[in-house]
């Protein structure tokens, strides 16, 4: 099984490069032409992303781990795969099959780590 630490240092390395990969796409405007999704919408999600990064970040190097944030991290992570599946949802009708591709991809990846932080979170004494 793969640590919490582990787990917490993918969810921010992952956070912080899609965050950075999406703001560099929407800053040229080429994200909402490849994904026909609206133009604020990766400014939206770069900047969750980016913001998701740093509370792993801030998690993951801190000398003892506290449940409670974890716990939050989970749920968070799992609000955002809810999210994005409503986006996709949402967008169905418009975005490109890349953006729909997009959108229930960083659901699913979000997902899996929700699952296996929690996972984690039980097998660990925080």
């Amino acid at each position: 099984m793969i640590s919490l630490r582990t787990l917490l240092w993918i969810d921010y390395t992952a956070g912080a490069t899609a965050g950075c990969a999406v703001l560099a796409l929407a800053a040229g405007g080429q994200f909402s032409s490849l994904t026909g999704l609206p133009s604020c919408l990766p400014i939206f999600m770069g900047l969750a992303n980016l913001l998701y990064a740093a509370f792993s970040f801030s998690i993951v190097v801190a000398a003892r781990y506290n449940a409670m944030p974890v716990r939050l991290l989970v749920l968070a992570n799992a609000a955002w795969s809810a999210t994005c599946l409503f986006m996709a949802y949402l967008f169905f009708g418009t975005a490109t099959t890349l953006g729909i591709f997009y959108l229930t991809g960083e659901s699913a990846f979000v997902a899996c780590l929700a699952y296996l932080e929690w996972k984690a979170t039980l097998r660990s004494a925080i």
